[in-house]
């Protein structure tokens, strides 16, 4: 596990845009932007294309000091990545339906509709919004097993879901995720469990956590490599309704199969077309490196070599394969400032929210991601 110090590693001149390696960590880098762009969406050709390089190479970058980046702002650094998106938020409206599991997640702003906001507690009138009543997302709404109250009660949290931003029904998976802090506590501590070994983690609050697809990819087996290359993920129609009655593992990975799950015929209207197969493993366009990218509480089916595994066998499988990547050596937490504006390649990493908050906590921040046009791809 990570610790977000940073040292300069390259000597550029004033006006071009830097990126620092972040210390101590697996991956990630630290942009300064050039004096002349200190809205990162007024920057030029060039540094736009090193910024979108470092994304794709280093796959989590931060730039500070940005609390007051306009939302218009955000979304159009964001749409910037992908010249084939159209504009449309990337969980599309089955974002609020009233079964998803993530329909209490956040707050649509309502002059750029594709920004959310995220975070906890109440902030009436921020971005226009009247009576903005925020809930972070915990695990004990979530998970199969919740901590108990006094482990809580002595700091301890979980990784509430491992996932890449994506309806992954009908839209195609965004390239990249923007987080903006606007407001997050930076004087409490929490600490993490990984039941199965005992191993623990120490971060500040509600930090986010990140797992890269590449470094997962790299540590599998040959086996298990030629497995991945060779076997395509078929999500449920509708996948956060489909899950909704069901619970996850205690990390976060994928969900509990007791057969909770929403009966297809019980889901809004879905249309087989619309249904995800996607490649286990997706090609970076600028690296070329192999990456395992998976929602692993979404799968539905694995099409494999030797035939389909259906749900229960497929989440026993994709566990088994994602489990050794988020172990605190593989992992980046992001421990957040005000102004931080974090780009995550959504392509090649996943993530998860963690932490809980006490009555009053407070916590705001701004998440954009836009859907593609064009699905990723594996290149063998």
């Amino acid at each position: 596990m990570s610790e977000t110090t940073t040292k300069s590693v390259t000597v550029s001149a004033p006006d071009v845009l830097q990126i620092t390696p972040l210390e101590n960590a697996p991956f990630g880098a630290r942009i300064s932007l050039p004096a002349y762009a200190q809205d990162p969406a007024d920057l030029n050709e060039d540094d736009f294309q090193r910024l979108y390089k470092a994304v794709h190479e280093y796959l989590v970058v931060v730039l500070p000091d940005l609390a007051e980046l306009k939302p218009s702002s955000q979304y159009q650094l964001t749409k910037r990545f992908d010249p084939t998106c159209e504009g449309a938020y990337g969980h599309s409206k089955e974002f609020r339906h009233e079964k998803s599991v993530l329909r209490r997640d956040g707050h649509s702003t309502p002059a750029q509709p594709q920004v959310q906001i995220l975070g906890q507690g109440r902030h009436d009138g921020h971005a226009g919004v009247r009576d903005l009543l925020l809930r972070h997302p915990t695990h004990m709404s979530f998970h199969h097993d919740p901590l108990s109250n006094d482990d809580m009660a002595n700091g301890y949290t979980r990784f509430y879901r491992w996932h890449i931003d994506s309806a992954l029904y009908g839209l195609a998976p965004p390239v990249v995720t923007t987080l903006l802090g606007i407001d997050c506590p930076v004087d409490k501590r929490q600490k993490i469990r990984y039941e199965d070994t005992g191993e623990e983690i120490t971060t500040t609050k509600a930090t986010t956590a990140f797992a890269s697809g590449a470094i997962a990819f790299d540590n599998l087996s040959d086996e298990d490599k030629e497995f991945a290359l060779n076997t395509t993920v078929v999500y449920a129609p509708h996948p956060y309704i489909f899950i909704s009655p069901a619970k996850a593992t205690s990390d976060g990975l994928t969900m509990v199969s007791e057969g909770k799950e929403l009966p297809l015929d019980e889901l809004p209207e879905w249309e087989q077309s619309k249904v995800k197969r996607l490649p286990l493993v997706w090609t970076n366009p600028v690296t070329g490196k192999h990456h395992m990218q998976v929602h692993g509480c979404c799968i539905w089916k694995l099409e494999t070599p030797n035939g389909t595994l259906e749900l229960e066998d497929a989440r026993n499988t994709i566990h088994r394969l994602m489990r050794h990547n988020i172990s605190p050596d593989h992992i980046y937490c992001h421990d957040w400032n005000q102004g931080d504006l974090v780009i995550f390649f959504n392509r090649g990493v996943w993530h998860s929210v963690t932490g809980q908050f006490e009555e009053g906590g407070h916590r705001l921040m701004h998440q954009c991601n836009i859907a593609s046009d064009v699905d990723p791809v594996c290149k063998k």
